[in-house]
């Protein structure tokens, strides 16, 4: 599975959960950081990326659109980016669930 995090989450975690999701990617290293939420959305369905992030506003457009992409919605408040990767890693099991998932395109976490 490969997660596009998006800009409100460090790019240092693509680097940090490189062993399980190993090509997985930032959009500041490709360049979106300042796209729109669209643009975004299209290049994740384009090259067969997860979008990763704290906003709804993913979540609100898989609502709209349908998916791919599918989300992860991070439903938490201000953290530290090491408790995010804990999460993620203790939430492993379940995000590769959302892949195999024809009918899911969401998976909230908190």
């Amino acid at each position: 599975m490969k997660l596009l995090f998006d800009q409100n989450l460090a790019p240092v975690l693509v680097t940090r959960l490189a062993d399980l999701f190993p090509d997985s990617n930032h959009v500041h290293t490709l360049g979106l950081a300042k796209k729109s939420d669209l643009e975004v959305w299209d290049y994740a369905k384009d090259n067969g990326f997860t979008i990763i992030s704290k906003d709804a506003d993913f979540s609100d457009l898989s609502l709209l659109r349908g998916f791919p992409p599918k989300v992860l919605w991070l439903r938490i408040g201000n953290c530290t980016t090491a408790q995010i990767e804990s999460l993620l890693r203790l939430h492993k099991d379940a995000i590769e669930q959302l892949e195999n998932d024809m009918t899911t395109g969401i998976l909230a976490l908190s």
